[in-house]
C-alpha cells in the first residue's frame, strides 16, 4: 500500500512539530482512494492538546467534528473519500508505533462504531529539522509497512 502525503500537509506537520517541541502531538488523517492499494492524505487534524513527553490522547470529539465536515465538503462520497487513519508523534523516541499505539490502532479497526476495513498510523518527528515518519497498515491480520510517499 502507497499513502502519499502531499506538500501542504506536509509543511503544516512540520511547523505543529516545530511549535511541540518534547511533547507529543497528533491527529487524524482523511484520505482520497487514488488507486489500487493507494491513498492521498485529502486532509488532516493537528491536535495540539492532549499530549506529554511520551503520550498523545486523542480528543474523540475533535476528530468526529473534524470528520464530519470533511464528508460534507467532499459529498459523502465514502468509497473516494474517508477516514484514512490517525498520526501522531514522538519527538523523543523513534517514529515507530509503540506498544501502546498497536492496541490503540487495533481497537479503532475492531469498533464496529468506526466501520473501519483498515487503519493507517503515521508517526513523525524532525530530525536535525527534516521530517522523518513511518506509516503502518494495521488489518485484522495484523500490522503491515506502509510505503509513505512524500509529495
Amino acid at each position: 500500500m502507497i499513502v502519499r502525503l502531499p506538500r501542504v500537509h506536509r509543511a503544516a506537520l512540520v511547523r505543529a512539530l516545530r511549535e511541540a517541541g518534547e511533547r507529543e502531538i497528533g491527529g487524524i488523517l482523511m484520505g482520497e482512494h487514488v488507486g489500487t492499494d493507494e491513498f492521498r492524505v485529502a486532509s488532516l487534524t493537528i491536535q495540539k492538546r492532549g499530549g506529554s513527553i511520551a503520550r498523545f490522547v486523542r480528543i474523540v470529539e475533535y476528530a468526529i467534528s473534524a470528520l464530519t465536515r470533511f464528508f460534507h465538503e467532499t459529498g459523502r462520497d465514502f468509497t473516494r473519500f474517508n477516514y484514512l487513519g490517525e498520526w501522531h508523534s514522538h519527538p523523543l523516541f523513534m517514529p515507530s508505533p509503540s506498544r501502546e499505539d498497536d492496541a490503540s490502532m487495533m481497537k479503532i479497526l475492531l469498533d464496529e462504531k468506526v466501520g473501519a476495513n483498515f487503519v493507517i498510523l503515521i508517526v513523525a518527528k524532525l530530525v536535525e529539522g527534516d521530517f522523518v515518519a513511518t506509516a503502518m497498515l494495521y488489518t485484522r491480520s495484523g500490522r503491515f509497512p506502509v510505503d509513505l510517499a512524500l509529495e
